[in-house]
C-alpha cells in the first residue's frame, strides 16, 4: 500500500515539477534547410508585400458616414391630342426620399373617381342573384365592400367603392414617351470620416474650377471622360445605360437602379486624392414572370364646383426608382497597426519551425536517428523522493538510462563531426 502511495506522489510531482527547456539541435540536412527557408520567405513576402503593402497594413481606417440629397430636372408632355405637362413636382413621388428618388415614366390615370355604389369586376364578385353577395364582406383583390345586391346586367356584386373603378390595363408605351430619357438628376454627397475628423462633398472644386464657375450648369455625368467623370449631374438615359438595362423596359414597367458611390481614401495622399467612384446596376430581377417591374398608386384630391363630395384622380404610376448606396472606407498611418501587423508577422515565423519538426520527425529518412538526438532526458538525483527497499533497484535503472541516454549524444556528436 505504500509503495502505491509513493507512487503515486512521485507520478504527481513529476507532472506537476517536471520542466521543459528547449534543445538546439544543428542539422545539416540541404532539403530540410530549403524548406525552412522557403517558408520563411513566404511568411515575410505575405507581411510585408501582402498586408503592409498592397493591403496598407500601416494605417488606422474609419468606415465613411453619408448623407444624400438629388434634385431632378425636365419637363414632358403626354401623349395623345390632349397632352398635359408633367414637371417635377409631377412626375418625383414622392417629393423626398431617403438616399433615393422616384422618377414617373408612365402612369395609368382613372379620373373623377367619387365613393358612390357600383358593381364590382365580374372576375372577381360574379353573381346571378342577392343570394350570392355577403353585405360587408370585403371583395379579395377587389376595390371594395359589397352591399349584398347583385348587379344582374353585369353578373356581379354591387359594392361600396370609389366609383368608376380603377382603369388597370397592362401598359405598352410609356404615358411620356421619350421624353424621360433627358431629364437629369443632380445628386448632393456629403461624407465624413469622423475618425480623421475629415469631411468632403462630391462636388469638388476642380470641376467647380474647370472653364468657369458655370461649369456645373453646363456638365453631364460621362464615366470616360476625364473633365465629367466627376460631374455630379447624370441623364437618366445614360444611367440605364451604364446599368446595362434596356429603357424601353423600364420606362414602360419601371423598375430598380442602383446608383453606387464609392470613396476609398489614401487620406496619406492629401485632401485632393480623395474622389469619389460612380458605378451603376439594375437590382430588380429583370426576366420575373410575376410582378414584374415598379409601380405604386397614390391619389390626387379634389373638389368640383356644387358638389361637397371629395373626388380623386387616381394615378398607378410606373417608373424608375434610383437607390443611392454609399460607401467607402478610408486610411491613414498609425504605428499601432504597423507594429501589431509586424508583431504577427515575427509570430507566424515560427511556422516555419513546425513545418521542419515535422518533416525531421516524420518524414524523413533519418528520422528515427533525428528523434534520439532531438529528446533527452535529464533527471536530478537530489529531488528524487526517498524509495523502500524492495523499489531500491529503481533508482539505479533511472541512471542507467540517463547515461544511455547521454552515451548516444556523444557518439552521435562523434558522427557528426
Amino acid at each position: 500500500m505504500g509503495n502505491r502511495c509513493l507512487g503515486c506522489i512521485q507520478a504527481t510531482s513529476s507532472a506537476i515539477f517536471d520542466y521543459n527547456t528547449v534543445k538546439l539541435m544543428h542539422i545539416r540536412n540541404q532539403k530540410i534547410g530549403f524548406v525552412y527557408r522557403l517558408v520563411q520567405l513566404s511568411i515575410i513576402g505575405y507581411i510585408l508585400g501582402y498586408v503592409i503593402i498592397f493591403k496598407k497594413g500601416y494605417q488606422q481606417t474609419d468606415s465613411v458616414v453619408s448623407s444624400v440629397t438629388t434634385k431632378m430636372k425636365g419637363t414632358a408632355m403626354t401623349k395623345g391630342p390632349n397632352g398635359t405637362l408633367w414637371d417635377v413636382a409631377d412626375y418625383v413621388v414622392p417629393p423626398e426620399e431617403h438616399n433615393a428618388v422616384f422618377v414617373t415614366t408612365n402612369a395609368i390615370i382613372t379620373p373623377n373617381q367619387v365613393q358612390s355604389v357600383c358593381h364590382e369586376d365580374p372576375h372577381l364578385a360574379p353573381c346571378v342573384s342577392d343570394d350570392n353577395c355577403t353585405a360587408g364582406e370585403y371583395v379579395k383583390y377587389g376595390h371594395g365592400m359589397q352591399t349584398g345586391l347583385c348587379d344582374t346586367d353585369a353578373k356581379a356584386c354591387l359594392i361600396h367603392s370609389w366609383c368608376p373603378l380603377e382603369i388597370d390595363e397592362t401598359p405598352h408605351e410609356p404615358l411620356l414617351g421619350n421624353a424621360t430619357k433627358n431629364f437629369t438628376l443632380l445628386i448632393k454627397n456629403t461624407i465624413q470620416y469622423q475618425k480623421f475628423d475629415f469631411t468632403k462633398r462630391n462636388l469638388l472644386q476642380r470641376t467647380i474650377e474647370y472653364g468657369n464657375h458655370s461649369y456645373l450648369h453646363t456638365c453631364t455625368y460621362h464615366k470616360d471622360n476625364v473633365n465629367d467623370r466627376y460631374c455630379p449631374i447624370f441623364v437618366l438615359s445614360q444611367i440605364v445605360e451604364y446599368a446595362g438595362a434596356d429603357w424601353h423596359d423600364l420606362a414602360v414597367n419601371g423598375g430598380v437602379l442602383g446608383i453606387f458611390i464609392k470613396w476609398d481614401c489614401d487620406l496619406d495622399q492629401g485632401f485632393t486624392a480623395c474622389v469619389p467612384k460612380y458605378s451603376f446596376s439594375r437590382m430588380d430581377k429583370i426576366n420575373s414572370s410575376i410582378a414584374k417591374g415598379y409601380n405604386f398608386r397614390y391619389p390626387v384630391y379634389f373638389k368640383e364646383n356644387g358638389d361637397n363630395r371629395m373626388h380623386r384622380q387616381l394615378i398607378k404610376a410606373y417608373g424608375i426608382r434610383f437607390q443611392i448606396i454609399v460607401s467607402g472606407q478610408a486610411g491613414r498611418f498609425s504605428i499601432v497597426p504597423l507594429a501589431l501587423n509586424i508583431g504577427s508577422g515575427i509570430a507566424l515565423l515560427a511556422i516555419a519551425t513546425v513545418i521542419c519538426d515535422l518533416l525531421v520527425n516524420y518524414v524523413v529518412k533519418k528520422r528515427k536517428y533525428y528523434r534520439e538526438n532531438k529528446y533527452q532526458l535529464v533527471e536530478d538525483e537530489e529531488t528524487l523522493l526517498p524509495v523502500e527497499d524492495d523499489d531500491q533497484h529503481k533508482v539505479p535503472m533511472l541512471r542507467s538510462e540517463r547515461d544511455s541516454l547521454n552515451r548516444s549524444t556523444e557518439d552521435t556528436k562523434k558522427y557528426t563531426k
